[in-house]
């Protein structure tokens, strides 16, 4: 049985979602994840437990040829990393798969990734001097997972990016959200799309995100305070977490207005309630999969891309802040309640529906 979502709630959610609502309703968009739970009790570094994991999103799928991906990056709050993004800021694009993970498995995810790609297009990694990299992002799970024991595999990074499929996408403890804490709920990973007329045509806006930020006081949902009405069971006394967010579309824009599109992340996540805590790596990478063309070095000199003109970006904007905050708020109301390894034995609760939906009716906001 799929899991609830805020609409099945009947949280009144603005604007228009696409099929699935997810970032998979970009056309070509490919997710996939590779989910570890292992092991109950203390941490014992090495050993576990484990609760952690690896996603993938393949923004053009399984292609037989590298292509660009035109790309736009933004860090609200840089303690966190996310790798490629200074060529993404000089050259305007990316050519891999994009894997998210915890904070100590971005090497491996690299390495990983890397191998993928030349497996994936040996052919030109075989007759050209191309380069390999990888945008991998992370955010902590050390709480709820044995983060120091360096769980994640290369076999785990694989297989999430061999197994990414277009269609519907799990949220909650899934892929690298597994172990992931929001406003001091359990949170992870979680998804959203709206759908946008541009000249009487249909496209797509799609976010991910790995939701791993904010306290308890902060959560705001439609403009309801829900933090301060569901106080109870807190962990954290300060701000120590992260979020990844990852945009998608298929209108076609030109790197810098990717950029522009990645900066009102931040305007999204603030919706939720966050103003960005400074233990937290808040990092944005937004693309898009129009303007499909070989890669730069194959290609001849003069080149032509089709974008929409800026003066008509606002609703694009909105979009984005509408399907970032719907997607925070999916990962809370999709996860479920795990035990703490560091401090031992405390429960990082799952939000009650019941109760976020008896907060919500005070407000009449369903």
């Amino acid at each position: 049985m799929s899991k609830k979502r805020a609409r099945d709630l009947g949280l009144p959610f603005p604007g228009i979602p696409g099929e699935f609502n997810a970032l998979t309703d970009v056309p070509g968009v490919e997710i996939g994840f590779t989910t570890i739970i292992e092991g109950e009790g203390q941490v014992q570094i090495g050993k576990g437990p484990i609760r952690t994991g690896v996603t993938a999103i393949l923004p053009r799928g399984k292609k037989e040829k590298m292509q660009p991906i035109w790309a736009g990056f933004y860090s609200l709050n840089g303690n966190g990393e996310m790798t490629g993004v200074h060529w993404v800021n000089d050259g305007g694009y990316f050519l891999s798969p994009i894997c998210i993970t915890n904070t100590h498995s971005v090497g491996i995810a690299h390495h990983a990734t890397t191998k993928w790609m030349v497996n994936n297009y040996e052919k030109q990694f075989s007759t050209e001097h191309l380069w390999a990299m990888p945008v991998i992002a992370e955010t902590y799970d050390g709480v709820l997972n044995d983060i120091n024991g360096q769980h994640i595999s290369e076999e785990h990074v694989l297989s999430a990016i061999d197994g990414a499929q277009p269609g519907p996408v799990a949220e909650g403890n899934v892929g690298g959200g597994t172990g992931m804490i929001c406003y001091e709920f359990k949170g992870g990973t979680g998804t959203s799309s709206r759908v946008v007329t541009i000249n009487g045509q249909q496209l797509h806006i799609g976010v991910l995100v790995q939701a791993n930020f904010g306290i308890r006081e902060w959560l705001t949902i439609l403009g309801v305070p829900v933090g301060k009405h569901m106080s109870n069971e807190k962990l954290l006394e300060k701000e120590q977490g992260s979020i990844i967010v990852i945009i998608g579309t298929d209108i076609p824009m030109l790197p810098h207005q990717l950029k522009r599109v990645a900066k009102r992340a931040a305007i999204g996540i603030g919706r939720s309630g966050s103003p960005g805590g400074n233990s937290s790596g808040d990092i944005f990478l937004a693309f898009s999969t129009a303007n499909e063309m070989d890669i730069l070095q194959l290609s001849q000199e003069k080149l032509t891309m089709e974008f929409v003109n800026d003066e008509g970006f606002d609703p694009i904007y909105e979009a984005v802040c509408q399907a970032l905050d719907e997607s925070v708020v999916n990962a809370l109301i999709a996860a479920e309640s795990m035990t703490t390894v560091k401090p031992y034995g405390k429960i990082v609760h799952a939000i009650n529906h019941e109760e976020l939906l008896r907060v919500m009716r005070e407000y009449n906001r369903v």
